[in-house]
């Protein structure tokens, strides 16, 4: 196919971007999104996009998708009816979980209802050792009981965590047949930890495994209901890792979609960036609702301990730090008269009180309309005009309760949520060792290029850069993502007791498993291979690129010397090794860019300016023109706010490279 479209689904609006490989031209475009029935959006952009380009029909077209089904499931605790199966004595794993509390200070913290009821966790009795040798098998009379109880709780999907079953998966491969032979093949979504997450820490493991469970029926029925109304195009999903997968793929394993919409944009950024030569990024993406906050020090990071609603997900996912910050964020000022800003947001419906959709509590986005960075007429190209009266009516309301007038208060807003993304960056960067003046600032989502310069200066950094396309930079992400697939496994052993066959045996396995996966026949994969390694006694690991047994003790020590100052003198343990394999899916270059449309400068008064500021649109532009602010940049799918002592210079793609003058 010579037609690739990128689909993300977020909070607000679902965007879409459409590129042609024959041509190298891109066509964006954006819709409310439909959060009961994200299809429906989807489908809709597609309907105006074929409008548009009357080809989609006839050529078809090949469908890159973040989705967002799972992370709202979870989040809503809107998951199926699931069973939880481990070994007995261990149903309560699961509700107890690790003792970190998260508000260390507070005597009479509220307990968060558990993911699966107790009445739905089923023990069975089976016992393999540390070392993974039998010490109690499941019996048949075990399993009639087993099946007996998973009738009378008649569930939609099972999920089985058996102790260390990532030396043995048969008693949990026995547990699976059993279940399958009650229920047939197809008609109940069973999740494996050997098969998930083959990793030590129960905890961790068993919640991953059980997350899978709940989400896997809704997510395997949207996707096919998706691909039903597809029947011209194809579809691939975005991984949480920032690699795509297939549909079926993704189906099973719905737990690796969590951050699939934030890894598109990571990915995004990342390739407009290095198209100017800028490797080491600070990104932040805001959207609507939320904002996600990464580094990229020439690659994207990785973790193995993301959190999805205070719940650990230890798969890998890009690793970032998400903030309840964005466009639609509501302001209040609570009894004491202060002044807050989110999580709350407003959403995609009714959305900010600007939006004319009958919202009418005060957003960020009616805050920058309020000063006059958002231009009524120009918004989303000029098929959607805000509602100025009531974007200025809901802000009215904050500047009432703190007597302000109104544009004090709209400043008020914004200082605020500006104060709430620079923590966040403070917290990828500054709590890392890392100084952020040696990275250039990366905005994107729709809000983002408003915000890039205040926080630029509140972190002392002369550097920041608005991507082409920044408002819909996570769906061109996802075209510029490679096929990919993880495996891990545990090893849990000292190095000096590991042996190299063994160890090789156990990659060429992992490697195997992900080429079958992916179903390239013939196809060049590139291997990644890593692995976690940790101090004997510590608790947390370093993660690390795999050469051989011989001189990974070494790279051990001098790398958590660089981390944390010091080395020891103390064995060193392997503890998982982990496997990646990519495929390029298909060629994506970056058009050259080109002024599509005839320069517009006009001027406008703005509140905190004496003099009128100018308002230019961005497909106007030519490369290496320069602009001076305080200016309002336009573009459908998004506004950049250019404040004074900044200067942006168009490069060779269309990117503004913002620099502090």
């Amino acid at each position: 196919m010579a037609k690739f479209l990128g689909v993300d689904t977020g909070g607000t609006f679902t965007d879409f971007i459409l590129f042609d490989d024959k041509l190298k031209s891109i066509c964006i475009h954006k819709v409310l999104s439909t959060p009961q029935s994200p299809e429906k959006a989807i489908l809709q952009g597609i309907a105006d996009l074929t409008e548009v380009d009357p080809g989609l029909n006839d050529e078809g077209f090949a469908v890159v998708h973040g989705s967002t089904v799972a992370t709202n499931a979870i989040l809503e605790g809107k998951g199926v009816r699931t069973v939880y199966i481990t070994n007995k004595g261990l149903a309560d794993v699961l509700s107890i979980g690790r003792q970190a509390r998260e508000e260390l200070y507070n005597l009479m913290p509220i307990k968060k209802p558990p993911l699966i009821e107790r009445e739905l966790c089923i023990e069975v009795d089976t016992r393999l050792s540390a070392q993974g040798e039998h010490l109690q098998r499941l019996s048949e009379k075990d399993l009639t009981v087993l099946k007996q109880q998973l009738k009378a709780l008649a569930p939609e999907a099972v999920a089985i965590n058996l102790l260390f079953s990532f030396f043995d998966d048969s008693e949990e491969l026995k547990i699976e047949r059993a279940i399958r032979s009650q229920f047939g093949a197809t008609d109940i979504f069973i999740s494996r930890s050997s098969d998930v997450l083959p990793e030590y820490k129960e905890f961790e493991r068993g919640m991953t495994t059980a997350l899978n469970a709940k989400v896997g029926p809704l997510m395997q029925g949207y996707l096919h209901q998706l691909e039903k109304n597809l029947s011209n195009g194809s579809i691939s999903i975005m991984q949480s890792s920032g690699g795509i997968t297939s549909v079926e793929h993704a189906g099973c394993y719905p737990v690796n979609l969590l951050l699939s919409g934030p890894a598109g944009g990571l990915k995004g950024a990342q390739t407009m960036a290095a198209a100017s030569g800028e490797r080491r990024l600070l990104s932040f993406d805001m959207g609507g609702t939320s904002t996600d906050v990464s580094i990229i020090d020439k690659e994207i990071g990785f973790t193995t301990g993301a959190k999805i609603a205070g719940y650990p997900v230890a798969v890998p996912m890009v690793d970032m730090h998400t903030i309840g910050a964005g466009g639609g964020s509501i302001a209040q000022v609570d009894a004491g008269g202060l002044l807050l800003v989110g999580p709350q947001s407003a959403g995609a419906f009714p959305g900010p009180a600007c939006y004319g959709k009958g919202g009418a509590q005060p957003t960020v986005t009616d805050a920058n309309l309020v000063l006059g960075r958002l231009v009524p007429q120009s918004f989303l190209g000029g098929s959607m005009k805000l509602d100025v009266k009531a974007g200025f009516a809901a802000v009215e309301k904050v500047a009432e309760a703190l007597g302000l007038p109104v544009e004090r208060a709209a400043q008020g807003i914004i200082d605020i949520v500006n104060d709430h993304m620079v923590r966040a960056l403070r917290v990828m960067s500054v709590e890392r060792g890392e100084d952020p003046r040696d990275f250039t600032l990366v905005s994107f989502g729709g809000a983002g290029g408003l915000h890039v310069c205040a926080l630029a200066e509140e972190l002392e950094m002369t550097r920041a850069l608005v991507p082409v396309n920044a408002g819909v930079l996570s769906a061109l992400g996802m075209l510029a993502a490679d096929a990919s697939r993880e495996r891990s496994r545990a090893v849990n052993k000292c190095i000096k007791d590991c042996e190299a066959n063994t160890i090789a045996e156990l990659f060429a396995d992992l490697i195997e498993k992900t080429k079958q996966e992916m179903d390239s026949v013939g196809a060049e994969i590139k291997i990644v291979a890593t692995v976690d390694v940790r101090y004997k006694g510590q608790s947390h690991t370093l993660n690390m690129p795999w050469r051989n047994l011989n001189i990974i003790e070494e790279e051990f020590h001098q790398k958590h010397e660089d981390s944390y100052g010091h080395f020891l003198q103390v064995d060193v343990e392997l503890v998982n090794m982990r496997v990646r394999s990519i495929e390029k899916k298909h060629s994506f270059e970056l058009p050259a860019w080109q002024s599509m449309e005839p320069l517009v400068e006009s001027w406008l008064t703005m509140p905190g300016f004496e003099k009128p500021v100018l308002s230019i649109n961005r497909a106007g532009l030519t490369v290496a023109q320069k602009i001076v602010g305080p200016a309002l940049i336009l573009e459908v799918s998004s506004t950049t706010w250019l404040a004074d002592g900044w200067c942006a210079e168009v490069d060779k793609i269309g990117n503004l490279v913002l620099t502090a003058i």
